[in-house]
């Protein structure tokens, strides 16, 4: 179970034959319990003009409906009737949950309302922020979106105003999608519910590695994606913004059809993936400069060590987290698979070496050293499951060839304990693990 400062809602399992079913998972929900206590901004204010009313529209008081309305508002609960009752008359459901829904239980006032999605497809996901629905919005010429419904509650509202903030300066300066942040098409407040429109995506890197039964991903796949993942990450950082929770569960698929073929030796059958396009999602948790810094950040498995000994943190926190991410698509399983800061810290220095002097006397957290070392019992338990599942980094090499060795260059380099001596993203992009391949084929 990977530890969280944020829930993840739970995406339904995809079935296939020799390729995959249509896409079903969706970007990682906004809030999706990722309450953290982080970074404020005040409630924006309304803006004038057409195009302010056009992204946040209200629908009439629950009062105004009569009798036939607000029964069918109490029969469905509140997050899929948030959707329902944005529908006009054309709406259709063929989610055969909702069978007691047709146009004709609909009072007057209620197909009065403007159209946000004309056809509710299915459940896609759910968790403690509310639930996330695969839509068709026919204003957009028949395209399939995620309409993810946040909860009346006012910690997950505040996280999603906060997250629409980021997602709507992403918006700003990536109009074209160049970047590969996840696009969000619209928002509004309907009835203390916030609800945002987004791309429909496909699965989760890291659920596609599940489903796979954790078959690593191909040296070239992992170029690919760790490509397009430094070029998202840097863009963010180029607009003083840190993701603070990089995780492969927050980096999606835009098509994960596959193809299969049967492993002789291992009598199973396995899945590759046919295009390796991804999206980076999830910015409940993002932070610009200028905003409050929460003291603990990213989920525990990624979290570096300025982190956990709360010295801090800017953008190199984020490029710790892709040199874990990296690691975990090459092998298929977790770097650090701990829950405990001083074990995290042992896991460290068996894979890194010692943690630096210099942070271990600036750290506040002086009760995981002693005497200027890290205060560990090799002979225990703890450590020794980290002896037997632990090694140095190099020693997970799958082969010595050139660009094996040029990935874990660059995740030693994105794992380096210091902040100020850890590489930027955009000098991964220059490291020879890119330089050397045929980079071009993927822009």
């Amino acid at each position: 179970m990977r530890e969280s400062p944020n829930d993840q809602p739970n995406n339904p399992p995809t079935t296939s034959t020799t390729t995959s079913p249509p896409n079903r998972a969706v970007p990682s929900p906004v809030g999706c319990g990722r309450w953290t206590g982080g970074a404020q901004t005040e409630e924006r204010q309304p803006e004038p003009g057409a195009e302010r009313e056009r992204r946040r529209r209200r629908a009439p008081d629950l009062s105004e409906w009569g009798r036939p309305a607000r029964e069918m508002y109490s029969l469905i609960d509140p997050p899929v009737c948030t959707v329902v009752l944005c529908t006009a008359a054309r709406v259709h459901v063929t989610n055969s949950r909702f069978p007691f829904l047709s146009p004709l239980s609909l009072s007057p006032a209620l197909l009065s309302l403007c159209c946000v999605a004309d056809e509710i497809v299915s459940t896609l996901g759910e968790g403690t922020f509310g639930r996330v629905m695969r839509c068709i919005d026919h204003r957009r010429g028949g395209t399939h979106v995620a309409l993810k419904i946040i909860k009346n509650v006012e910690k997950y509202k505040e996280a999603a105003r906060l997250e629409i903030n980021v997602l709507e300066k992403i918006n700003e300066k990536d109009p074209d999608n160049k970047f590969l942040c996840v696009q969000m098409f619209d928002w509004f407040d309907y009835h203390g519910h916030m609800c945002l429109s987004f791309e429909l995506l496909a699965l989760s890197t890291f659920d596609f590695l599940k489903e796979n039964n954790y078959l690593p991903y191909s040296i070239s796949q992992v170029r690919h994606m760790a490509y397009q993942l430094c070029l998202a990450v840097k863009f963010l950082h180029d607009n003083k913004l840190t993701h603070t929770d990089l995780k492969p569960e927050n980096i999606l698929f835009v098509n994960s059809d596959f193809t299969m073929s049967y492993n002789v030796e291992k009598k199973r059958e396995e899945r590759t993936v046919k295009n390796t396009a991804v999206r980076v999602v999830d910015f409940g948790s993002a932070t610009f400069d200028h905003e409050h810094h929460s003291t603990i950040v990213s989920t525990r498995h990624y979290r570096a060590p300025e982190v956990i000994l709360e010295l801090g943190w800017s953008y190199p926190c984020d490029v710790w987290s892709t040199g874990c991410i990296l690691f975990e698509y090459y092998l298929g399983f977790t770097l650090f698979q701990t829950h405990d800061n001083r074990e995290h810290l042992a896991m460290m220095e068996r894979i890194l070496g010692p943690v630096p002097s210099r942070m271990i006397r600036k750290t506040r957290k002086q009760k995981y050293f002693y005497r200027g070392r890290l205060d560990w019992d090799d002979s225990s338990s703890a450590g020794k499951y980290v002896r037997e599942n632990c090694k140095p980094l190099r020693r997970y090499l799958l082969s010595e060839a050139e660009e094996h060795h040029q990935l874990f260059d660059l995740i030693e380099s994105m794992l380096e304990y210091e902040p100020t001596k850890r590489i930027t993203l955009a000098d991964s992009l220059k490291h020879p693990f890119f330089e050397n391949s045929l980079i071009k084929k993927w822009e």
